[in-house]
């Protein structure tokens, strides 16, 4: 199933995967063995603790034996069973523990074999061959809760909400309604709508996540009526819009979750989300600036923040290739230079892996009908959200004429925008500007091509390597348009040589509003021209 074009990082070969996958089965072996029912703990007031520690109160012993769940006492934590549902025999395991920090608790999984090998639909080996309805849950503690409140035919996607895999879809084919309650977020919805289209629309009904409908544990501990929940949710298809009804709800969840409806928020660069708001799937970001001056440093830490974040990200590197940008990547993972390092490498690269990153392994010149089937591809294999292209010009080649390249470079943009809306999906273009006067700071007519580029945009933003009010030598970050609300802007960046790094200096960065900064601007020259001063 492997297709050209898209390539996990980093490759392995058969035999170190299928050496990889028996020392898994050998450890997932050991430590099922070390583990203890939860009921057969000897004192009851730590089977109690263990149980609010998780938010299992309200889930009984018969559940819990019914799905095999386990404890580990010695890692504090939960067990979930991968068994074949061939043989029965142990392929893996999930383990689950909760992290406090503060007020906060947050739930660590770890998985054996590694996680883009895990491959478990937890609760499997417990449906009928004459089951024909399912409810789809992102979380195994949320399988056991709609098993227990409604008695439904329940199973647990082994990623959450980040990933379908296609490997998983036979499993499926049995099943005449499909319920999907992946969660109680809006990622969770979007990712909802994204895997009922694998599953197929018309056998598909979503849960919309809000304050009434909580995620399947939640609704439990709450004592809701869980089969009310169910019996409440969206079909997935409709192939017109009758009237405003339809949308209501939707609505409704949007104004609710202003927050989620903004997108994911950037880490490494919190004055980009006071300007952008978020990442959002569905749009189109172009992004340009000056020869030389770090489109493709700045470009891969923009993807690597969202990527560290669960978003599964696409590389389309036609300029520069795969080693030398992973490379780049690694070094912005990890912070350091790893040259310097070389025993560190293993360990940032083994947690560098488990990112749900993907190359292209295209170079130079293509047509763009192989990379949008290539990213159609990668959407329906990794569930991919974010593509990132470097760069428009150098995927087009040279063979185009003048004339011609600027219509063929529309006809490109426009594929993209059509891709982006179609699959839910952000693609971030990359795009060379102009040749114009060094001096000349750029601005949104300065990217290369007709006015197509920057009207499909939902945002542009712009790198600058100019000198700065606050100091010489900067370079900064420009907004020059933002579809979502609208707001533009300027920030500086500070770069680090050994992190190869653009996140914002930690010193208070003033966010500067180009309003703002254009009647500063005029002011200045207003005094200037008449020669006057003015008094504060």
């Amino acid at each position: 199933m492997r297709h050209h074009g898209v390539t996990p990082i980093p490759p392995a070969s058969s035999e170190e995967t299928e050496e990889e996958m028996r020392q898994a089965r050998e450890d997932a072996r050991c430590i099922w063995e070390r583990a203890l029912p939860l009921w057969e703990l000897l004192d009851e007031k730590e089977t109690k603790e263990t149980k609010a520690l998780f938010g299992i109160s309200q889930v009984t012993d018969a559940t819990l034996k019914r799905f095999g769940v386990r404890y580990l006492r010695a890692a504090r934590s939960l067990v979930f069973p991968w068994f074949s549902p061939q043989d029965a025999t142990l392929k893996g395991l999930k383990l689950l523990r909760v992290e406090k920090k503060g007020g906060t608790k947050t739930y660590v999984e770890e998985t054996l074999p590694r996680f883009d090998s895990y491959r478990n639909l937890f609760g499997l080996p417990l449906i009928g061959r004459r089951d024909t309805e399912l409810v789809l849950t992102g979380w195994e503690l949320d399988a056991l809760a709609l098993h227990q409140a409604a008695g439904v035919a329940s199973l647990a996607l082994p990623r959450g909400a980040s990933s379908l895999p296609p490997t998983l879809l036979p499993y499926l084919e049995q099943f005449k309604r499909i319920t999907l309650w992946l969660g109680e977020d809006l990622r969770s919805w979007e990712a909802a709508k994204l895997f009922a289209r694998k599953l197929s629309l018309k056998r598909c009904s979503l849960v919309r996540p809000g304050n009434l409908h909580p995620r399947p544990l939640e609704a439990l501990n709450q004592g809701l009526n869980v089969t009310k929940i169910l019996r409440s949710a969206l079909l997935a298809s409709h192939k017109s819009i009758i009237s405003f009804r339809q949308l209501r709800e939707e609505v409704f969840g949007e104004l609710v979750n202003t927050e989620q409806v903004s997108g994911v928020k950037w880490a490494r660069f919190p004055e980009l989300n006071k300007l952008l708001k978020g990442h959002r799937r569905g749009e189109l970001t172009i992004f340009t600036g000056p020869t030389g001056s770090g489109k493709t440093t700045f470009i891969s830490e923009y993807a690597l923040d969202l990527c560290m974040q669960g978003v599964c990200t696409l590389w389309g590197s036609f300029e520069i290739n795969n080693v030398r940008l992973a490379k780049i990547m690694l070094t912005q993972f990890a912070g350091r230079r790893l040259e310097d390092q070389l025993e560190l490498y293993d360990e940032w690269a083994d947690r560098f892996e488990e990112l749900p990153l993907y190359f292209m392994t295209f170079h130079g010149q293509q047509n763009i009908k192989t990379v949008i089937d290539t990213m159609q591809h990668a959407v329906y294999m990794y569930d991919i959200t974010h593509v990132v292209v470097d760069n428009l010009q150098f995927m087009m080649g040279h063979e185009h004429l003048s004339v011609d390249r600027l219509a063929a470079q529309d006809f490109i943009v426009g594929a993209f925008r059509k891709f982006a809306t179609d699959n839910t999906c952000h693609i971030t273009l990359i795009i060379h500007p102009r040749k114009e006067d060094d001096e000349k700071e750029l601005q949104t007519a300065s990217i290369f091509g007709s006015a197509k580029a920057s009207q499909e945009a939902d945002n542009v933003l712009i790198l600058q390597d100019r000198k700065l009010v606050t100091g010489p030598g900067k370079r900064y970050l420009q907004v020059s348009k933002n579809r979502f609300d609208g707001d533009v802007g300027i920030f500086p960046l500070e770069f680090s040589k050994a992190s190869l790094s653009f996140s914002s200096s930690k010193s208070k960065v003033r966010l500067k509003k180009i309003k703002e900064e254009k009647e500063i601007l005029a002011n200045k020259i207003v005094e200037g021209g008449s020669g006057a001063s003015k008094k504060p």
